[in-house]
């Protein structure tokens, strides 16, 4: 794929990066062009088809099940895929806003709503994560333009700030008592579509959900989290962490630098 706007770097403004340190999030248009959109919808959505092996209908699934079809570390699955997960232009977008010298790779995922599929409740990603720090970021990339009706990613602004309910795994009870924390705190909830070639960036600890999808196609989104090139992995703090452990950071030790085949750095590129 030899994309004029994948291969120039993409420019953030003191401005940008001021955003997203107040609120740990920020959406950026013009991310990506039509034209490799239309190229990458093409090959994750053929490796999601390829690889799903969800056969519980729809409304038959707990909430979490209605969220989305999840697929993890495409990259390795397809080279073509390993080209947008590994590029420079994203990851150097994630190591600025971070303010960090480098970052490597935690692992991607795909996350396909389908049509009729549910909300995705509120959540903070680092619950899950055994990652000594929150030097994290996730860029979530939409495989089309996304109203509001098929369910863009919402946020929370600033919310990281808050510690309750970072103990709560994604599900019925995070999108209760999450929703009712942040409605009677100051953080500006944050709903709007995302234009075509729009890719957001978020932290680890920010609250963030997603709208159900009302329409009669899937919601297609490719995610890319990005780590510190210096993040140390913790002990973990609670199940979710020791298989994360043991999926994604495979071979790493405890109290060392997250330094394995899966966690490559990928920004500076060598």
């Amino acid at each position: 794929m030899n994309s004029t706007k994948l291969q120039k770097p993409y420019t953030l403004t003191e401005d940008q990066i001021d955003f997203y340190e107040k609120n740990k999030f920020i959406k950026l248009k013009q991310v990506l062009d039509g034209e490799t959109i239309a190229h990458f919808n093409q090959l994750i959505s053929e490796k999601v088809e390829e690889l799903n092996k969800e056969s519980v209908p729809l409304h038959e699934r707990d909430t979490y099940g209605k969220a989305f079809v999840q697929l993890g570390n495409l990259w390795q699955e397809d080279e073509g895929i390993k080209e947008l997960v590994f590029h420079e232009r994203l990851a150097k977008i994630a190591a600025d806003l971070m303010q960090v010298d480098g970052v490597r790779l935690y692992h991607d995922q795909a996350l396909f709503k389908e049509a009729g599929g549910g909300i995705t409740p509120w959540h903070a990603d680092q619950y899950y994560w055994p990652l000594g720090n929150d030097n994290t970021i996730t860029a979530w990339i939409p495989l089309q333009a996304t109203p509001l009706e098929m369910g863009p990613l919402e946020f929370s602004a600033g919310s990281h700030r808050i510690t309750e309910g970072r103990d709560l795994s994604i599900g019925d009870e995070s999108e209760t008592v999450l929703g009712k924390k942040l409605r009677v705190s100051d953080f500006p909830h944050i709903i709007a579509p995302f234009d075509l070639g729009e890719v957001s960036f978020h932290s680890g600890w920010i609250f963030h959900r997603a709208g159900a999808n009302s329409t009669n196609e899937t919601r297609k989104v490719m995610t890319i989290i990005y780590m510190d090139k210096e993040m140390v992995l913790q002990k973990p703090l609670n199940e979710n962490q020791q298989m994360d452990w043991e999926k994604w950071c495979t071979g790493a030790t405890v109290g060392e630098v997250i330094d394995t085949p899966l966690n490559p750095v990928l920004y500076p590129q060598s």
